[in-house]
């Protein structure tokens, strides 16, 4: 692995991704949209005079959660169009003619669409952080966030799931044939997330510091997977000849 090439793939890629006005409203609309919304749900929850305290934290680890989601799907906007589109438009081919090896071609593109959802899904949980922690300090005289589990959230599960969904794209586009059906098919990497946020509320999936670690363990070792997978279905020769 050459880091410099890495780096600059990855630069490449950032300043393309970056340049299309719809991922940049995404980027930043999705997160704060989501973090003064679920504030607001906190806000209402906190009147009311009958929810326990423990309800409330609850409830708002689990609004941490959600943004593991959002990364997710963000991150699949930005692999779909890096590897499918760029196949697409036949823009993957020069990089390929140079002595570049596939490892960091894939470990640049991955870096480029991994680091800014997972950046723009930070900024988001720490406006919730703030807001929800006004709000829950005149309810309840305390801010709940963030504790040991919202801080594993946020350093682990995040990154976990945003490569997660990056590498699963890999893998997708190796049979995609256009960008919307690549970002379709990847989003179903998204599926699990949601429903571990589902279970989360209803209080089936612990979301104390034991559980997130280990959800982030299970993480690490599918990431692994698909990495060894990807690594494999990245092929140049295979790019070049089936990628058409």
């Amino acid at each position: 692995m050459n880091a410099t090439d890495v780096l600059t793939i990855a630069r490449k890629d950032l300043g393309t991704a970056l340049r299309r006005r719809s991922l940049r409203y995404s980027l930043i609309l999705f997160p704060v949209l989501t973090a003064i919304g679920l504030s607001l749900v906190i806000g209402y929850v906190g009147r009311a005079a009958e929810v326990p305290t423990d309800v409330v934290a609850h409830l708002l680890l689990s609004f941490v959660f959600f943004f593991a989601v959002g990364a997710a799907i963000l991150s699949t906007t930005i692999a779909a169009y890096s590897f499918v589109g760029e196949k697409v438009e036949r823009s993957l081919e020069p990089l390929l003619a140079t002595p570049v090896t596939d490892l960091d071609i894939l470990l640049g593109k991955a870096l480029a669409a991994v680091l800014p959802p997972v950046v723009s899904t930070w900024l988001g949980i720490a406006l919730f952080i703030v807001l929800a922690d006004l709000r829950t300090s005149a309810r309840f005289g305390v801010g709940y966030l963030p504790g040991p589990a919202a801080w594993i959230i946020i350093g682990v599960v995040v990154p976990l799931s945003s490569l997660l969904s990056v590498l699963f794209s890999v893998l997708v586009s190796t049979r995609a044939a256009e960008t919307r059906a690549a970002q379709q098919a990847a989003a179903l990497i998204t599926l699990p997330f949601a429903a571990i946020y589902v279970l989360s509320e209803v209080g089936i999936v612990p979301l104390d510091p034991v559980g997130m670690l280990s959800l982030s363990g299970v993480l690490a070792v599918v990431d692994v997977v698909l990495f060894l997978l990807a690594r494999v279905a990245f092929d140049r020769e295979e790019i070049l000849t089936r990628w058409r």
